[in-house]
């Protein structure tokens, strides 16, 4: 019998709830509770955090997704106008696609 890849399915919306809570919790450490993030925020001009912000960032994608979703490995496949330009819709996008590339997997 051929092997069928299946998507799983991952809500996109919930993805996105998960990463702004994720960065509301790293701006609340420099009294920034209330920043508007969306999709089109931009990590570097919108949400100005600092390189050891990505590394808990990181470390707070790991615990919730787990190894498919690797930050740095995600990071370092950008060129630098990419990762000056990176913005949240765009690794919430990232997101889903690990996790559903993982859950595919899974179900070969």
């Amino acid at each position: 019998m051929p092997e069928v890849a299946i998507p799983v399915a991952v809500d996109a919306d919930e993805v996105l709830a998960d990463v702004v809570e994720m960065i509301r919790t790293l701006l609340a450490h420099y009294g920034l509770e209330d920043v508007a993030i969306g999709r089109w925020c931009r990590f570097h001009d919108d949400l100005d955090l600092e390189s050891i912000d990505l590394v808990k960032l990181a470390t707070a994608l790991r615990d919730r997704y787990g190894e498919p979703v690797n930050l740095a490995a995600f990071l370092a496949g950008l060129d630098l106008d990419a990762l000056i330009g990176l913005t949240v819709g765009h690794l919430v996008d990232y997101i889903v696609a690990a996790l559903r590339a993982a859950g595919t997997e899974q179900r070969r």
